[in-house]
């Protein structure tokens, strides 16, 4: 059964249960830039992933918030494109410990570690099992 990029729920699962992808940012150049992360996502939908402060990263996200991630399973590929920033304070420690959940051996709450959240504005789900083979795509809100 294909996932619907409209169902947060169901997205937010595959992501949790792959536990890793690919996000692309832009670096000072306009080159782009990516890099093969750990991802859960947060109760509230939220994509979660953490990096060294002084990580391209890091740097990219604080001057250009604009991202894509591509999460693959086995026969289903979710594409997602968000806004990503650096958590502070109280988001940081309880973004932070949903993390540390989903990835034990995190250095997320670490010094020298940032906790990162991505919101979700478009996703698109490719299933290749499916036959034919089923693609959707959805815009998300935050109001949803």
């Amino acid at each position: 059964m294909s996932i619907d990029a409209a169902d947060r729920a169901a997205v937010g699962h595959f992501i949790r249960v792959c536990g890793a992808g690919v996000i692309a940012t832009c670096g000072a150049d306009g080159a782009p830039q990516a890099a093969y992360v750990s991802l859960t996502t947060a109760a509230s939908g939220l994509v979660i992933f953490d990096a060294a402060e002084h990580s391209r990263k890091v740097a990219n996200i604080r001057a250009r918030e604009r991202v894509a991630i591509a999460v693959t399973g086995a026969d289903t590929t979710v594409q997602i494109e968000g806004r990503a920033r650096v958590t502070r304070d109280e988001e940081r420690w309880r973004l932070g410990e949903e993390y540390s959940d989903r990835f034990a051996d995190s250095a997320a709450l670490d010094a020298g570690c940032e906790v990162l959240a991505v919101e979700v504005d478009w996703v698109r789900v490719y299933d290749a099992g499916a036959h034919p083979p089923h693609v959707s795509e959805a815009t998300w809100s935050a109001a949803q």
